[in-house]
């Protein structure tokens, strides 16, 4: 039985994902750090371990690709954790259909206790956070990372909005069809109805969760005003999700049913719906500089973030009745300093969350080791075992 204070993997078995033709951890609830050369899997072992929550995984590839080289086609990844005191086996992954053709948009099996689950919405109850390399252009890159960042967090917080962010996708496609076929007004109108539904509750969720964490971070930053993870001010950038809580709800989607009718003869030129909740933004600003994020230096937009996902993990600890969210950070000490460095170690122990941390050298983790009780694994050409281990091997 894990401890009911954290969601933790106890044991994670990966069969032909990526470089991993198979691979076994046992782990304990404590942080895991997983170190080994550039291009050994760490990354991969992260992903893996990703797809144990809704959605695509840390990288949303096509889930084709994340089968091994060489392997059967398929992959798989199976763990034993703890969530709430509640112990689980999750399994997940894709087979290659009798005619040996796999589609980019092949979904996934998700198994739950062995029994089959309609889709990875039913993991939205493992609350998980992750901060990769790739997201340290958060700020400067274009708006659909900083929505997809926003939409974890939302996630997290509320499990019933992916099912409003797929009705709204499934909706406006419909919609894009029917203005290319010139489809009647009566047609267009009755999917715009369902789109503005789902494109309400999609905005009012956001809002909520943007104001929850605004929340979150003006507590810390009264906690500790001095922090080495400056603060962050949020808004969001989007009409509907501007106008959540300024007006009703009945109101909002009456708006955009009246936006999207006026505009389709512009859309149907574009070839795609212009307005609406997937064309909205996350706008961060340096707090304390009262500067925006996107124009910060490259180690500033970096503590900015990892303040942002720390404030995410609180919050979501917070909402879900004390139970830490499991956490991905994927070399993240490499672009720290020292100071900033502790500080994040500080703030792991402070949180009691299993945190998976991947880096090329174990000594860097050395501060957090004393701290607290951290499990070290190695990492190599697709192996995986216990430091201890790798060690003895080395000498012999």
């Amino acid at each position: 039985m894990q401890p009911t204070d954290r969601i933790a993997i106890a044991k994670l078995t990966l069969t032909d994902f990526r470089n991993y033709r198979a691979a076994t951890l046992l782990t304990g609830a404590g942080p895991v750090v997983l170190a080994g050369a550039n291009g050994a899997g760490k990354t991969n072992c992260l992903e893996a371990v990703s797809l144990l929550t809704a959605g695509r995984g840390l990288r949303s590839l096509p889930f084709p690709e994340l089968a091994r080289s060489g392997g059967s086609g398929g992959w798989a990844v199976a763990a034993e954790l703890g969530v709430a005191g509640e112990d689980m086996h999750i399994g997940t992954g894709i087979q290659l259909p009798p005619d040996g053709m796999l589609t980019a948009r092949a979904a996934r099996t998700v198994k739950i206790d062995h029994a089959l689950a309609k889709g990875s919405g039913a993991l939205a109850r493992i609350r998980m956070l992750w901060l990769t390399p790739s997201m340290d252009g958060l700020f400067t890159g274009p708006a659909a990372d900083r929505r997809r960042f926003l939409d974890r967090l939302v996630l997290s917080l509320d499990p019933g909005y992916a099912a409003a962010a797929a009705a709204f996708e499934r909706a406006m496609r419909q919609r894009n069809k029917a203005l290319e076929e010139f489809d009647s007004p009566p047609m267009l109108t009755a999917i715009e109805a369902q789109m503005a539904e789902a494109a309400v509750a999609m905005a009012v969720a956001r809002a909520r969760a943007v104001s929850a964490l605004s929340a979150e971070i003006e507590a810390e930053r009264a906690r500790d005003p001095d922090s080495l993870f400056p603060w962050a001010a949020l808004s969001l950038v989007g009409t509907l999700e501007e106008q959540a809580g300024a007006l009703s709800e009945d109101a909002m989607r009456e708006g955009y049913v009246r936006s999207l009718a006026h505009g389709r003869d512009r859309d149907r030129a574009a070839g795609r719906t212009l307005a609406g909740p997937h064309r909205s933004d996350l706008d961060v600003t340096h707090g304390p500089k009262a500067m925006p994020a996107r124009m910060c230096s490259t180690g500033e937009q970096k503590a900015l973030l990892v303040g942002l996902v720390l404030a995410q993990a609180r919050l979501i600890k917070r909402a879900a009745a004390g139970i830490a969210p499991l956490i991905l950070l994927d070399e993240i000490a490499a672009h720290l300093d020292i100071g900033r460095r502790e500080a994040l170690f500080s703030s792991i122990v402070a949180l009691n969350a299993q945190v998976w941390m991947t880096g090329t050298d174990l000594a860097t983790f050395t501060p957090l080791r004393s701290a607290i009780e951290t499990q070290l694994f190695v990492v190599s050409n697709g192996s995986i075992m216990p430091a201890n281990d790798a060690e003895r091997a080395a000498k012999h």
